[in-house]
């Protein structure tokens, strides 16, 4: 019989557990309560971190340091029990998988996937492509996902000190605000396109209720993000109006509409995708804030669609088909406040980029763009070369500032 190969020993570090002490420190109150009992204390106690309490342990898998999959190390699976998919949303403890046959599994995850150290507030999000380890009963679809693959990208925020993924692996984000109900937030958006622009995802802005205002009075906003090459759309869901030109867009790929609560994310989506019946509801009328209806983010398959206008001179399109390749949308719950993650200071700068041609021109090399004296950026702002409503953006993120 053929010896199983044995796959890679790593080391890895691992969260610290709700167990006591590997050395107890309280001998003044043990010798208080009982003088006689110290000098039974075993000899053997350990100082070190060593044993069944320690935080680093050695298990089968490959380095993953440089992956982005948020892990130090990718574990080994066997393949012959195993299968691969992508995560369509998590509920709970339950993470519910796509497989390439069409297949939904209701999946669990390994104990030592949430054991192992790492900055993530949840191991498994949706857009994951995940391995999945079949349960004994095949006709129940259940299993427990064992490896998480390296994330291709990822929107995320700052939340509780640590990493909320919001989506992985997507090629494009709709940035959705609303004209009114509630008013337009361009430094919210700027977050936003920031994380965006931080894992090389392309960022569309979507200015949805567009019929509740004159488009002149968006023009001032709108205006700006063009100019920097930012696609900008406006939308209606009770007009119509975007819809079409949304659709060109979204098939072929995987799209995450977000956006703070209340602008019509799900609006759109069951507009984009008849027949989808996303659950919707209206904004508060006391303090124009929306309600948060979507709970979690969910992957949702797109029809494939016969040619329209425009769509010729989309790289998505089939000619032989006549037809667009399939992608997904993934509706998210609304967030109020965009708290970046993995971003210091002094990168922010760079990642506006009617800010970023002018960063070399400063005087001192670690300028603030602030307060400090022969700073580019701030005659640019006195120019009106640089937006003065992007440059507050920059400082609100640069400073945290919460919105």
């Amino acid at each position: 019989m053929a010896k199983k190969k044995k796959g890679k020993q790593v080391r890895a570090n691992f969260r610290k557990q709700q167990n006591t002490r590997v050395r107890k420190r309280d001998f003044t109150r043990e010798f208080e309560e009982d003088a006689d009992g110290v000098n039974d204390q075993r000899s053997g106690e350990r100082v070190s971190g060593k044993g069944h309490l320690t935080r680093k342990r050695t298990i089968s898998g490959v380095d993953a340091e440089t992956a982005a999959s948020g892990f130090e190390v990718e574990l080994e699976v066997d393949d012959l029990t195993c299968v691969r998919g992508r995560v369509l949303r998590v509920h709970g403890l339950n993470s519910f998988v796509s497989d390439a046959t069409g297949t939904i599994w209701q999946c669990t995850v390994r104990g030592i996937l949430k054991s192992l150290s790492t900055d993530l507030q949840h191991v498994v999000v949706a857009g994951d492509y995940v391995t999945v380890q079949k349960g004994d009963d095949d006709k129940t679809n259940q299993g427990v996902i064992v490896r998480v693959e390296p994330r291709r990208n990822q929107i995320s925020r700052t939340s509780r000190k640590r990493q909320q993924i919001i989506v992985s692996n997507v090629d494009l984000a709709m940035i959705v605000a609303s004209a009114k109900e509630p008013g337009l937030k361009p430094n919210l958006i700027d977050r936003f396109i920031v994380s965006a622009e931080q894992s090389n995802i392309v960022p569309v802005v979507i200015i949805n209720k567009a019929d509740l205002v004159e488009a002149a009075d968006l023009q001032p906003a709108i205006g700006v993000w063009c100019q920097l090459g930012y696609r900008v759309i406006l939308t209606s869901t009770v007009t119509g109006q975007g819809i079409d030109e949304l659709r060109r867009i979204v098939h072929g790929r995987d799209c995450v509409v977000t956006g703070q609560s209340g602008v019509g994310k799900s609006s759109i989506l069951n507009a984009i995708e008849p027949g989808l019946q996303l659950k919707v509801s209206s904004v508060s009328s006391e303090n124009q804030k929306g309600r948060h209806t979507t709970t979690t983010a969910q992957l949702i398959p797109l029809s494939v669609t016969t040619k329209d206008a425009g769509a010729e001179n989309d790289p998505l399109f089939d000619e032989t088909e006549q037809l667009y390749r399939k992608g997904h949308l993934v509706d998210t719950p609304g967030i109020r406040q965009m708290q970046l993650w993995d971003v210091i200071p002094e990168e922010v700068a760079g990642y506006f980029r009617d800010i970023r041609p002018f960063i070399n021109e400063c005087r001192f090399p670690n300028c603030s763009h602030t307060h400090e004296d022969d700073c580019a950026i701030k005659w640019a702002v006195a120019d009106g070369k640089i937006d003065a409503r992007r440059y507050e953006s920059y400082c609100s993120i640069r400073y945290g500032d919460e919105l």
